[in-house]
């Protein structure tokens, strides 16, 4: 059977060559359906998760749309594509500049977060034609005069979920209030929660909907594995064990928090380990430098909260370690999303205690399968789950595990079981301190990724026109 191409869905010849020369050839199934509906200029919402090619499923018809002049005077982009955080707006922004070579109408342009203003600000009084941003540093370019929307055609809403995680949701309103009537728009995300149906249904019209699951390569690509554990010690001696096999290449390590990240990434240093953390409160340049040198390979270890879950494509990565389960499972997805890529193999190892069980049962439903569960010899966990606290069904498992509590050895205090701490307690983050947990979430806070509300972070100003103080919806 004769396998359908980009040349068959109707892309322009120079942007074929294009990926032809990246190597892609063949359109993904979410391409594959969805250019075409795309190209006939229908509203779509779009669920695909991370791996299954959705950059190149809106980017390439909206370039599709710059092969021909604009019909409408006036400035601004004719393409703006709305991204939750600065590393996926720049991974978006690279791949548009990669399809576009060679088009002479199709300059891209990125505003985010922690980056200067007077280089933004040059950048947006020369023509362009794609506007790639996050919500908060846009709406403060429009309040201020420099992005208007005379030429715009569509709308993409890329990772939909996760900007309204973040609390983008009035931003993306307000900005959409800005626009042509007229015009085309494009909502992806990871999720169908009644928060993005109600946020499509306000800003796209009559749209087609579409639904793709993840790659089986990509998932057949990824050894998932789970190690239970009984305390934070026991999750260090498991993770120090593990990084020392001379099979793991390079390595993400995912924590709950930026003081955890911070502190686990001091200590893998001390071990000899060359280890960085990566999370919300570094600025832009340090982030760029960081990505950079886990690229070139002069960082092994990168150990990040979810800031760095959904935007890093770095193809030495060979092993993902969920040091602490992240309370979404969506996030799950896109955490182990980091490895076995470009037609490698991966690994992603999970560390879980008697309390992340619960969390476990969400992300196996999630995957529609069950996780592998390993051992390390001589460094098993005391307590083993039954099958009930697993799967949901037959008698819960009872007792706490051997070994009573556990205090943290960083001065913090741990919860009962041993495990973790306690959100808020004896931390100068969390919900008091008001730097690294979203009210009601506890010490798994949400980051608020290079769109930070105050100015001491220095990614925003004091305060938009006519607003005064910076809200705060969330905290970094």
């Amino acid at each position: 059977m004769t396998q359908t191409t980009f040349a068959d869905l109707g892309i322009p010849s120079q942007i074929v060559a294009n990926l032809t020369e990246l190597g892609l050839s063949q359109p993904t199934p979410i391409q594959a359906q969805g250019i075409p509906m795309l190209l006939e200029g229908h509203d779509l919402i779009a669920k695909a998760p991370t791996g299954t090619g959705k950059t190149a499923a809106f980017l390439l018809p909206a370039l599709t749309r710059l092969a021909e002049p604009s019909a409408k005077e006036g400035r601004g982009p004719r393409i703006l594509v709305l991204a939750p955080t600065r590393e996926l707006a720049q991974q978006v922004t690279k791949a548009a500049i990669q399809f576009a070579r060679g088009l002479r109408h199709a300059r891209v342009v990125c505003i985010t977060g922690g980056e200067p203003y007077p280089v933004q600000n040059r950048e947006l009084s020369k023509p362009y034609d794609i506007l790639v941003a996050t919500p908060g540093r846009l709406l403060d370019q429009m309040n201020s005069g420099r992005v208007r929307f005379d030429r715009l055609e569509m709308l993409v809403l890329d990772e939909a979920d996760r900007m309204l995680d973040l609390g983008f949701a009035d931003d993306m309103r307000a900005i959409a209030a800005a626009m042509p009537d007229e015009r085309q728009s494009v909502c992806f995300t990871a999720t169908l929660s009644p928060s993005v149906v109600k946020l499509a249904g306000d800003l796209l019209d009559q749209p087609e909907h579409l639904e793709v699951a993840p790659l089986e390569a990509r998932r057949d690509a990824i050894d998932q594995q789970v190690i239970y554990v009984d305390h934070v010690d026991h999750k260090r001696e498991l993770l120090n064990h593990l990084l020392a096999d001379a099979s793991v290449n390079q390595a993400i390590v995912f924590t709950a928090t930026k003081r955890d990240a911070d502190q686990l990434a001091a200590e893998l240093e001390q071990a000899g380990q060359a280890a960085a953390a990566l999370h919300g409160d570094l600025n832009q340049r340090q982030r760029t430098r960081m990505l950079d040198h886990l690229r070139k390979g002069r960082c092994r270890i990168l150990v990040a909260t979810d800031v760095a879950a959904r935007g890093i494509d770095v193809a030495g990565i060979t092993h993902v370690f969920n040091f602490d389960l992240p309370r979404q499972a969506e996030d799950y997805v896109h955490r182990i999303g980091r490895t076995g890529r470009a037609g490698a193999t991966g690994t992603a190892v999970s560390f879980v205690s008697r309390r992340d069980l619960g969390i476990l049962r969400n992300i196996e439903h999630y995957v529609g399968e069950k996780v592998r569960v390993t051992e390390v010899e001589g460094m098993e966990a005391r307590f083993k789950p039954q099958e009930g606290d697993r799967g949901g069904m037959g008698t819960r498992g009872r007792g706490r595990p051997a070994g009573g509590g556990y205090r943290g050895g960083n001065g913090y205090r741990a919860s009962r079981d041993g495990t973790s701490p306690r959100a808020g307690e004896g931390k100068p983050y969390g919900r008091r301190g008001g730097q690294d947990a979203h009210a009601g979430h506890g010490n798994h806070g949400h980051e608020h990724h290079g769109e930070r509300r105050g100015h001491r972070f220095g990614d925003k100003p004091a305060g938009r026109p006519g607003q005064g103080a910076p809200r705060r919806k969330f905290y970094d």
